[in-house]
């Protein structure tokens, strides 16, 4: 029977590929799921192995810098590698390069998203005949199951936009064409729906502290609410709630079958108050952001740092090991209470190499970090670096330490005086490199120097001649002190990726505050009510939890909409660094085509000497490539799926 099954496959397979079907039906296992429906749902042991084969299909939320089905973060302004290679798509996305019919990495995601999308309404359509199955087991799967299929619309949505939502329908086989063939539903719609979605999983999910410690890293009730949260703002900013950008970016891109706006050109002010209640649900279930006490090595806060204790200042705390212990792996993912949804990530782990200098330390060091990045950072004191007046050719005579962290003497000025995240998150020129975890001295304590001379600059990348940064500036974001790859005993900590944290929250609460024009009562699902105004207190409450932790000062009172507004832009793009969220914020807020339009610019590692402190745009094609487009706002669905789907719209801009 086992051979008659196999050779009937075989021959199923075989025919299967004269069928004109669509990739996104999830046809591809199809009949491996129809051979196995009676077993699988003949018991619970059986349909939660099924249940627990979806989340394969999700990648490693960490997966940002390379190897990623995202764009992450060498499509923004925050990283530029050195290697020209597919491995980095969200180059050659920034590059132009990626086409609707090249590079299927990417459109992989429309494909196993939709795929999670139809495994998931098997289960839904079939979960009341698995007769053991208990009441509480039943309910723990249907959250679970709910939650993967919002999940997988929501990667969708997030990146090539409106949705083809199928709702709970698992699609009959070897029908017609035209049975398939559907238009897309709009934005508003499908951020509706997966909201909807959310909401329903939540209702089943398990609370967040009710998780195992070998659980870490499932979804919860509350991840469920943030995403909604994120959704929510999403929403409700300029490039998808008819502001100028939404006109800029998607005015004319219509629905074939209606003639309506895939994106709304009328702004909805409202959606502001949703986007803040959305937020406010889970500030009222008491979160808090990471922090570290203060000990004899914290060193002093500036004057104008408020010395209360957190969240009301931030006298009692670690600044810099409150920030950067939630990256490097010091701190457990599952202990840390900033962490709403987070998990264990292989993928930083192994890119952190790519961090590394190249030379002694046998790093890979060519994820080059930009000096925009570099100089938002704010001084210690909060003030603009830009126009803080300092000498970049003058070195500091005397080195210091504070919190473990070793400044040493001959540093640029550049580099000194800055905002702890700056320390916990950028690697420049005399930089301290700990690598304790190996025996061998000669491999401990390394000072980086990216000049042309320097014993870990574009020279000693040979005979691999991409192995260096092509800025002069190396993340050590997710570095531990401990981290080492050459030299005995060399190993790396355990990384944790941050897929939503508490930090995104309270921010998100205080940009939609700050946009909300008069006053709106929202009702939520749980027919819980809030009603919201532009509260600057409140505003000012929730950003400043922020800026405490990194030590420096609140925001003052008075400030306008707009400038409240840049700060929050500004203090995004440090306390998210590296965290794959500025690639989609500087989209939502409308300002991509002129931030991205930018030069990227670093120190010159052509340059010996103290020739190398001089600001200089990179001659790499990385670099001198990359373009600026409104069709970069969203992928292209691929066009193997527009040419079996003739109501299927393609993205803006892009050729079907």
């Amino acid at each position: 029977m086992k051979y008659i099954k196999h050779v009937l496959l075989t021959i199923i397979v075989a025919v299967w590929g004269c069928f004109s079907s669509c990739n996104y039906l999830n046809v591809d296992d199809y009949f491996l799921d129809t051979f196995s429906y009676d077993s699988i749902f003949a018991s619970e042991v059986n349909v939660e192995r099924y249940l627990w084969t979806i989340p394969t299909y999700f990648d490693d939320e960490g997966a940002v810098f390379g190897n990623c089905r995202t764009p992450g973060v060498g499509a923004t302004d925050e990283c530029i590698p050195t290697w020209d290679t597919d491995e980095f798509l969200g180059t050659k996305y920034a590059r132009g390069l990626i086409t609707a019919d090249n590079q299927t990495r990417f459109f992989d995601t429309w494909i196993n998203m939709y795929r999670v999308v139809r495994k998931v309404n098997v289960i839904l359509a079939n979960i009341g005949q698995v007769p053991d199955l208990s009441t509480q087991k039943k309910s723990e799967m249907l959250g679970y199951a709910y939650f993967m299929r919002a999940y997988a619309y929501y990667q969708i949505l997030v990146d090539y936009g409106p949705l083809l939502i199928l709702d709970d329908d698992v699609l009959a086989m070897n029908e017609e064409m035209g049975y398939y063939d559907r238009a897309r539903s709009t934005f508003d719609e499908s951020v509706e729906y997966v909201c909807t979605e959310f909401e329903r999983a939540a209702r089943y999910l398990p609370d967040r502290g009710s998780l195992a410690v070998n659980q870490f890293g499932r979804p919860h009730r509350d991840a469920a609410y943030a995403l909604v949260a994120r959704l929510r703002l999403l929403h409700a900013s300029e490039a998808y709630n008819g502001g100028e950008a939404a006109r800029r970016y998607f005015s004319g891109w219509k629905r074939q079958t209606d003639g309506v706006d895939y994106v709304s050109q009328t702004e909805d002010n409202k959606r502001w108050a949703v986007a803040a209640h959305a937020a406010k649900r889970l500030i009222d279930k008491g979160y808090t952001l990471h922090t570290v006490p203060r000990d004899e090595l914290t060193p002093e806060l500036p004057s104008n740092v408020s010395n209360a204790n957190f969240p009301d200042g931030a006298g009692d705390i670690d600044p810099y090991k409150s920030y950067k212990d939630m990256f490097s792996g010091e701190a457990i993912g599952y202990k840390n209470p900033e962490f709403i949804w987070a998990m264990t990530s292989a993928s930083v782990r192994n890119y952190v190499r790519h961090s590394f200098p190249v030379g002694t330390l046998s790093g890979w060091g060519g994820l080059g970090i930009t000096q925009k990045v570099v100089d938002a950072y704010y001084m210690a004191d909060g003030t603009e670096y830009t126009a803080a007046g300092v000498d970049e050719q003058a070195k500091i005579g005397a080195g210091k330490t504070f919190s473990g962290y070793q400044l040493l003497a001959g540093t640029s000025e550049m580099y000194n005086n800055r905002e702890m995240r700056f320390y916990a998150s950028i690697g420049f020129q005399n930089r301290l490199w700990i690598c304790n975890s190996t025996t061998d001295n000669g491999k401990r304590n390394f000072v980086a120097n990216f000049a042309l001379d320097g014993n870990c600059g574009k020279l000693q990348a040979l005979p691999s001649p991409t192995d260096f940064p092509l800025t002069g500036y190396l993340s050590v974001k997710y570095t531990h002190d401990d981290d080492a790859y050459t030299g005995n005993g060399a190993t790396q900590t355990q990384k944790y990726f941050p897929i939503i944290r508490y930090a995104e929250i309270l921010l998100s609460y205080a940009e939609a505050l700050n946009n909300i024009e008069g006053s709106y009562t929202v009702t939520d699902t749980l027919g819980q009510s809030g009603s919201y105004t532009r509260d600057y207190n409140e505003i000012a409450r929730c950003f400043n939890q922020v800026r405490y932790r990194a030590g420096l000062p609140g925001i003052p009172q008075g400030l306008s909409k707009d400038a409240i507004n840049k700060l929050i832009q500004r203090e995004r793009m440090v306390e998210f660094f590296l965290e794959n969220r500025r690639y989609y914020d500087v989209r939502r807020w409308g300002i991509y085509d002129k931030v991205d339009a930018e030069p990227i610019m670093g120190m010159n590692i052509e340059g010996a000497g103290d020739a190398y402190f001089r600001r200089v745009q990179p001659r790499h094609v990385n670099v001198r490539t990359r373009i600026t487009a409104p069709k970069l706002v969203l992928l292209p669905i691929w066009k193997n799926e527009l040419r079996k789907m003739p109501l299927l719209d393609q993205n803006p801009g892009w050729t079907r």
